[in-house]
């Protein structure tokens, strides 16, 4: 057994909010106390580690995580803000690119990967036609995914190579979306086994240094196969790897109890069946369902904005929740606009009629997102236990008047958007994540936008959103049992540590102020947040006692 005691310092615990040591003993908390309790502690511990004033809290979790994906965008072309802010701006940066990857692949046999364009922060408001394409990158085969991940531009070579210039669906302008999206994705996630291994820890690893101790991994087909779930579940399954814990999840749809079987047979570590199965896709991208037409697009083909596209039915989803809970796995499911929670409660309805309503809750299934939820649906989601995992990022991301969700849907829906508030407040079980790499794995981003929503009604507290990013993670995935979350005795020793300019304590509904002893009054602390304050900085993160990050000395 080995110890290590992290003294000199700031511990965020309800057990002692004054707190300044932690003992961890093989991988677990052994003792949380006092500095002049720790001098005596110090002898008969491994290692001492000195804080010296550092912040140690709970270590996050990101509850929606694309693994691979995210690793792969490392390497990728990036389209994103700042680093693109126009057309030709992202053209340029494909054609540089392009030059580059012909120097190493002479015979043009790899593909060009980019992501993160969106078309509604560049001036022109469009997306490259695909003559355009073609030009920059030189008869290259390339994909370059849109910054919300559900389209997607494909040069003609690409489309050619994989037989999307066929499809019944092709329009010519490069452009792809569902089947064909996936398609797209799929065979440019055709990787050898040490790219995607190393893909997976390069992700990981990133998460780690951000004080991410564990993650959701939403599996889908069209983001990875089911062997190479299996092999990032192998990868980190043991703390000693070196790589944050990993909460498996795959979007394949159940029509029975045996397709969830053959499923778990195959992949008996998932948590869940579903994270991205699709109940629609996302505003950004115009086929987030909704109740009424998007807002009219400035330059589009069509006159007609639409209204989305559903992509399950409620006899699906239900049919999908009941072979779920009759497995005793997780149901989880994608739902972005009000039309598509209109079909998950429908569904939900469906499942209680043809089962025992106590069954469906005890599997806890959840939602991925739910931008849009309405008092109705809010009260199915409580009736039947449905916790959700949702992206507080997004809102700081597209959010505002300017902003891409006001251009979709109009300033008075768009306002409505993402309520923190009501969902806290109604006891919905919570988890917060990045959806990475659409947003960042930047959890600090995610408190900061929950405390500040645009609707002062929507915000809530700084420690209920930092409790939704740890502990809430255990949660949401039936591991809070252990403890995990909370820094305690007999919790595993899952744990962050910050240096940060300012600590602070709650000082009103959704703020935090600079934290002074006569404040205190036996809160624990957090990092002051705000846009004029630095980002705590992550310097050392602990999985079970094992050491995943360290800069401590850095």
């Amino acid at each position: 057994m080995t110890s290590t005691l992290y003294r000199n310092g700031v511990v965020h615990t309800p057990a002692d909010p004054f707190a300044e040591a932690i003992l961890v003993d093989d991988g677990v908390v052994a003792w949380i106390g006092a500095e002049d309790t720790a001098a005596g502690l110090a002898a008969r511990a491994d290692h001492v580690v000195d804080l010296d004033g550092a912040l140690v809290t709970p270590g996050f979790v990101d509850a929606h995580v694309h693994t691979l994906e995210t690793g792969l965008v490392a390497e990728a072309v990036d389209l994103s803000a700042p680093a693109v802010t126009d057309l030709p701006g992202a053209l340029s940066a494909l054609a540089s690119a392009t030059a580059a990857l012909d120097a190493s692949d002479p015979a043009g046999g790899h593909v060009l990967l980019a992501h993160g364009w969106d078309e509604h922060a560049w001036p022109q408001r469009r997306a490259p036609f695909l003559d355009e394409l073609d030009a920059a990158t030189g008869g290259r085969p390339v994909l370059a995914v849109r910054v919300d991940g559900h389209t997607a531009l494909v040069s003609s070579s690409f489309a050619a190579r994989t037989g999307l210039d066929r499809s019944p669906s092709w329009d010519g302008s490069g452009l792809v979306a569902d089947e064909a999206y996936g398609q797209a994705r799929a065979a440019a996630h055709d990787l050898d086994p040490a790219r995607r291994d190393r893909a997976y820890r390069t992700a990981l690893q990133a998460a780690a240094a951000r004080g991410i101790v564990a993650v959701h991994e939403m599996s889908a087909p069209h983001l990875d196969t089911r062997q190479g779930l299996a092999r990032l579940a192998e990868l980190t399954a043991d703390a000693a790897a070196g790589l944050p814990h990993v909460t498996a999840y795959r979007a394949e749809l159940c029509s029975g109890h045996d397709d969830a079987r053959t499923l778990l047979d195959e992949l008996p570590f998932l948590a869940g069946i579903g994270g991205d199965l699709t109940v629609d896709g996302t505003l950004g991208s115009r086929t987030a369902a909704l109740r009424s037409p998007y807002a009219p697009q400035p330059g589009a083909r069509t006159e007609n904005p639409g209204s989305g596209r559903l992509y399950l039915d409620a006899d699906q989803i239900a049919a999908h929740l009941l072979a779920c809970s009759a497995a005793g796995v997780q149901g989880a499911l994608h739902a972005v606009g009000d039309r598509a929670m209109d079909e998950l409660t429908a569904a939900l309805e469906l499942a209680a009629a043809q089962a025992d309503p106590g069954t469906l809750r005890s599997a806890h299934h959840r939602v991925e997102h739910a931008l849009m939820v309405d008092a109705a649906a809010l009260a199915s989601l409580l009736l039947y236990g449905v916790g959700m995992s949702i992206q507080p990022a997004y809102d700081t991301t597209w959010g505002g008047p300017d902003g891409m969700y006001t251009a979709r849907l109009g300033g008075p829906r768009a306002a409505n958007l993402s309520p923190f508030a009501d969902l806290a407040g109604a006891g919905v079980p919570l988890a917060f994540g990045s959806d990475s790499p659409v947003t960042p794995l930047d959890p600090w981003q995610a408190v900061r936008a929950a405390v500040g929503h645009a609707d002062p009604a929507q915000r809530i507290s700084a420690r209920a959103a930092f409790r939704a990013h740890s502990r809430g993670g255990w949660r949401l995935a039936g591991l809070d049992h252990t403890g995990a979350g909370e820094l305690r005795v007999g919790a595993p020793a899952h744990l962050a540590v910050w240096r940060a300019e300012h600590l602070a304590v709650q000082s009103a509904p959704g703020r935090l102020s600079q934290w002074n002893p006569e404040a205190r009054a036996g809160q624990p602390l957090l990092p002051e947040l705000g846009d004029d304050v630095p980002a705590p900085e992550c310097v050392h993160t602990v999985r079970d006692g094992v050491v995943l990050f360290d800069a401590l000395d850095g």
